[in-house]
């Protein structure tokens, strides 16, 4: 899975107050347009610039493709339970076939037995499995995630979402991405 980011569209790369990126996947991008007015505004710094320029008659700006923020904002300790970060913790992929394609979600422990909808109980699955499982218990089915269900960190999400960059990635963006990756020797 990518996502589309054009480079024409020139958006800038934004980082923390300690240089890291506020989020990995979706990675944390502004328009430049929204770059430009939160300079204007004092809220970030420019950290790195595109070769382009925005021009008025009395003002001339290079657009900024990497800036950070002036203020720290602290990442929240326990990610939201939504869809999106059950998928990002399974690596988009169903935990019983191992396909990327329609995805939903399945209570292992269905509703129907108890099964609450929780971290600990909701794997990502392609509907064909998910139709295939129904309300049964993973036992009756035969069917076992891959991975059991669990509460992910922040830190979990950041690193699944490294393994899904963006389609398009500038020069500029390279050294705030990756730099508190483990170097291999």
């Amino acid at each position: 899975m990518t996502i589309a980011v054009s480079p024409q569209a020139l958006p800038a790369l934004v980082l923390n107050a300690d240089y890291r990126p506020l989020s990995y996947y979706p990675l944390s991008l502004w328009s430049w347009q929204d770059a430009i007015k939160a300079v204007f505004l004092d809220r970030v710094n420019i950290i790195a610039e595109y070769d382009h320029s925005v021009c008025s008659p009395s003002f001339s700006m290079k657009l900024p493709s990497v800036v950070s923020l002036k203020t720290y904002i602290q990442p929240t300790r326990n990610p939201a339970f939504t869809r999106f970060n059950v998928f990002l913790r399974d690596k988009f992929e169903c935990q019983y076939c191992g396909d990327h394609d329609d995805l939903t979600f399945d209570h292992v422990i269905p509703r129907a037995h108890g099964g609450e909808t929780t971290w600990q109980n909701v794997v990502a699955a392609c509907s064909p499995c998910n139709l295939r499982k129904g309300s049964k218990l993973p036992k009756q089915a035969g069917m076992f995630p891959h991975q059991k269900p669990y509460a992910p960190t922040v830190q979990d999400l950041h690193n699944n979402g490294r393994l899904f960059p963006p389609n398009y990635l500038h020069e500029s963006w390279m050294d705030y991405l990756y730099w508190d990756s483990e170097l291999q020797p």
